[in-house]
Formats: structure tokens, C-alpha cells, sequence
């Protein structure tokens, strides 16, 4: 199945936490290393979401997780019921101890979740999903 969406990057956010790349229907983050990400040091990201995607055009947020950084997933009881327009949350990883942290991770996200080791995958899963919708 090929995707009907736009793979054309909207707008790139570089915050205090990290990188933020807007495409038409997904995020694609990559924290900076040594973070400690929270609901509270968000909130930057979380407004230009609000901006970019309101609450009704369809999102998949993808975490591409390239450096090491700390983030607690009960945030995820926070952030999640912001965005009743996000779809699902994938998550990209490049080691089997990220990949087990994403593991636990996936049962704080009452949204579809998956994980990859390939960002390509995640962005063609994110697609699916909102096509799908």
C-alpha cells in the first residue's frame, strides 16, 4: 500500500529540550542527550503541536530516540488527553535497552503504539494509521 500523505517537512522547531520536525500528519522528535524531558519542560513542544495540528487534523507522534535522555511515561497521563485528534505514538530505538524501556512505556499510551528500529518503518506505520482513520 502506498501512502497518499506528504512526506514534506512543514517546519523544524529547534527547542531547549530537542528537535521537533513537523510533517502534514506526524511529529518527529529527537530529544537532546542528557535531558531529563517533563510534562513541565514540554510545554514548548506541546503548544506548537496545539498550533500545527489543533484538535482535529489526524497526528502520529514519533520519538526518535538517537541520544539518551530520561523521561517519565506518566507524562503520557498528561500529554495524551490534550490531543484527542492523535492517532497513535511510535517509537524509534536503537539498542535493546531503549527498546525494553519502550516495552514498559507502551502501557502509559491508551493509543496505539509501536516500535521500530527503523525510522522509515515508524513513518510508514504513522501513515497507515492515519489512512486508516
Amino acid at each position: 500500500m502506498t501512502s497518499q500523505l506528504n512526506r514534506t517537512l512543514v517546519k523544524k522547531y529547534q527547542l531547549s529540550v530537542g528537535v521537533f520536525y513537523f510533517y502534514e500528519n506526524y511529529i518527529i522528535s529527537e530529544v537532546k542527550e542528557g535531558i531529563a524531558l517533563s510534562f513541565e519542560n514540554s510545554q514548548e513542544a506541546i503548544q506548537l503541536v496545539k498550533e500545527h495540528y489543533g484538535k482535529h487534523t489526524p497526528f502520529v507522534f514519533i520519538s526518535n530516540r538517537i541520544n539518551s535522555y530520561s523521561f517519565n511515561p506518566t507524562t503520557h497521563f498528561k500529554t495524551v488527553p490534550l490531543f484527542p485528534n492523535l492517532k497513535g505514538f511510535a517509537v524509534v530505538v536503537y539498542d535493546s535497552i531503549n527498546k525494553e524501556i519502550a516495552e514498559m512505556e507502551q502501557s502509559f499510551v491508551h493509543k496505539p503504539v509501536s516500535i521500530f528500529d527503523d525510522l522509515n518503518d515508524a513513518i510508514t506505520w504513522a501513515e497507515k494509521l492515519i489512512v486508516s482513520d
